[in-house]
């Protein structure tokens, strides 16, 4: 009797995003992705330019961080920006958005 391969359940590429740090640099935008499980993915926000002010390099990576959630985990979520502490760089909380009311009751 052949057997059935089993398939591994895959988890996502990227996991599910909780925090955001954003670094205004000489080179352009810098950030760095924390995510539930320990990881951090770090990049440069390639469409802003590097003399964008910084609440369209927030916009970008919230924008960002709300579309890998979506892509990766069919999750929407809610990017909240702390005060800046230090000029230059900007962190936020992300959080899973609230479901809307269902409109059935």
């Amino acid at each position: 009797m052949a057997r059935r391969k089993r398939e591994k359940k895959r988890r996502p590429p990227f996991g599910m995003p909780k925090g955001i740090v954003l670094l205004a640099t000489s080179e352009g935008w810098r950030h760095s992705v924390l995510t539930v499980d320990g990881e951090m993915h770090c990049g440069r926000l390639t469409d802003v330019p590097v003399n964008a002010v910084p609440a369209e390099a927030r916009a970008a990576a919230a924008a960002m961080v709300v579309g890998l959630a979506h892509d990766f985990h069919q999750a929407r979520v809610d990017v909240i920006w702390d005060l800046p502490q230090d000029s230059g760089s900007w962190t936020a909380q992300v959080t899973v958005a609230a479901s809307p009311p269902n409109a059935f009751g």
